[in-house]
């Protein structure tokens, strides 16, 4: 099982982040933080990268669960998201694979959280086009 669920979708880059955000918020997630890397990137090392967003996902509900579950959850929280510019007319949006990501801890509880942020975004990912 692979670290992420991703889609590539007929849009351009700069158009994508709302509709990400839509997506998200149908299924109860809001951005708390975010990074956009070829700024970082330029400022830090004077590199230049095609646009590369990472926003931080979350779902209050599932967060508040998984605390309550595993006091070091914060560790794998919250749920990353990427959104790169592929060409002119072309964005790849991925989402971190919860279950794969809880796949160290050892708390079938947390299992359980997981495969459930995973149907939530896995269903926000279909709704992006």
């Amino acid at each position: 099982m692979t670290y992420y669920i991703n889609k590539k979708i007929s849009v351009p880059f700069d158009q994508v982040r709302p509709r990400v955000e839509a997506a998200l918020k149908e299924e109860g997630f809001g951005i708390v933080a975010e990074i956009y890397f070829p700024k970082v990137l330029k400022e830090k090392l004077g590199v230049d990268l095609r646009p590369y967003l990472v926003l931080e996902a979350c779902n209050p509900q599932f967060a508040y669960r998984s605390l309550q579950t595993e006091d070091k959850i914060g560790i794998l929280l919250p749920c990353n998201v990427v959104i790169q510019h592929v060409d002119e007319q072309t964005t790849e949006v991925a989402f971190v694979n919860p279950v794969t990501a809880m796949h160290s801890v050892d708390n079938p509880e947390m299992k359980q959280i997981a495969q459930e942020i995973y149907h939530k975004l896995s269903r926000a990912l279909e709704k992006l086009s």
